[in-house]
């Protein structure tokens, strides 16, 4: 490509006093790229912050990898010690879980119950960070001792040393237990529906005694737990069940990626609106150079080149368009991280506030993207231009 094919096409997309009309419809295309590039870079940051956000806190609240048993886990102690000699494994902690209904105030909910070793469990999970009120080591200090969501507390206006009664369907009479802590973990739905008990009191309420319900286990990478678990195949027999974090929230990560290839696709149509905006700049552009694409012609410019001038032209508008956009979503993301002035409703997004994460993956395929459009919004203008006559080209001087 010749330098004087960039001088002629950056002359043009300049333009004169004469063409100015031709001029704001390059501005207008350059402001609609603009526009889709920075939504784009805005909504995709917007859907990888809740992405990565709740696979911090889900992976924080529980597990990176769960061993479990029908029949109970026998020998936990053993089978940890087992367990921890695997690579990338950092701790393990031994769980009881049980359905129960929790009454307090008059109100009856739900309530899922752990029972935990704190010392443990702080070293497999996030919970100990999590604390707002009390202590996790409460539950090795008192076996009625029990620790609630902040969701939880709130709802039923209870407080560290408030009394609850817990109904359980293996035990015959109704438990009473002890708020010693409450815990925030910023899931919505962990904060209402989960508490924890000493892992000796959960045995006695499921009458599961001197055996765990499962085992949890931490990674020192949580993304190795599909090859961690490939790796626990050959030490357990086909009487344990082990999953992984992103198998038991498989569903939940699948949808999020969906809508955020659904995203990406619909805002891109803002991009290809736009391209419209530059082809028909170009084809205007054409129109009203045919006299000069003759003179160009008559002293030798190949119809490569003429070709080359106009998509150029539309090269320029797409590149500022999509630098504009993509100066304007990367600043608008990080006034939003720094800021958060979006609040949520917790209840529906399991999150309080708008997550942004800015990510150079998809920066670079949004300005990829916004390039592919407005190059093949080229095609046709600079086409037309290249297979104009000379001869018909030069009747209009």
């Amino acid at each position: 490509m010749h330098r004087s094919e960039w001088w002629i096409s950056w002359r043009y997309f300049v333009g004169g006093n004469r063409e100015r009309f031709v001029s704001t419809i390059s501005i207008i295309s350059i402001l609609g790229v603009s526009v889709g590039v920075a939504a784009l870079i805005i909504v995709l940051s917007v859907m990888s912050g809740f992405d990565n956000d709740l696979r911090d806190k889900i992976a924080g609240s529980n597990a990176h990898i769960t061993v479990n048993s029908d029949f109970g886990i026998m020998f936990y102690k053993d089978l940890q010690a087992k367990i921890e000699t695997l690579p990338k494994v950092v701790a393990t902690s031994p769980h009881v879980n049980t359905q129960v209904f929790l009454r307090a105030n008059n109100s009856v909910l739900s309530l899922y119950l752990r029972g935990i070793e704190p010392i443990q469990e702080a070293r497999v999970t996030n919970i100990e960070k999590y604390m707002v009120l009390g202590r996790l080591d409460s539950l090795a200090q008192d076996s009625d001792s029990i620790i609630i969501g902040k969701e939880l507390a709130d709802t039923l206006g209870l407080s560290i040393g408030d009394e609850l009664e817990v109904i359980s369907p293996s035990f015959s009479e109704n438990l009473k237990f002890k708020i010693g802590g409450i815990f925030k973990s910023g899931m919505y739905n962990y904060d209402l529906t989960l508490g924890f008990i000493s892992f000796a009191r959960a045995q006695e309420i499921t009458g599961v005694y001197n055996a765990a319900g499962s085992i949890g286990i931490r990674l020192d990478d949580l993304f190795s737990a599909a090859s961690v678990k490939k790796e626990m195949s050959l030490i357990l027999d086909n009487s344990y069940s082990v999953n992984t974090w992103a198998e038991l929230n498989k569903s939940f990560f699948d949808a999020l990626k969906l809508e955020k290839i659904t995203m990406f696709i619909i805002l891109s149509l803002i991009i290809l609106v736009a391209s419209f905006g530059i082809a028909s700049t170009l084809i205007v552009r054409v129109t009203e150079k045919i006299k000069d694409i003759g003179i160009l012609k008559s002293v030798g410019v190949t119809n490569r080149g003429i070709r080359n001038i106009f998509t150029l032209q539309g090269l320029f508008i797409g590149l500022s368009g999509t630098a504009l956009g993509v100066f304007s979503g990367v600043v608008l993301c990080l006034l939003l991280k720094k800021y958060q002035f979006i609040k949520l409703p917790q209840d529906v997004y399991y999150l309080d506030k708008l997550p942004v994460y800015l990510s150079a993956h998809d920066i670079f395929y949004v300005s990829l993207c916004a390039l592919m459009i407005t190059l093949l919004a080229t095609v046709y203008p600079a086409n037309k231009a290249a297979g104009l006559n000379t001869v018909e080209a030069l009747r209009y001087e």
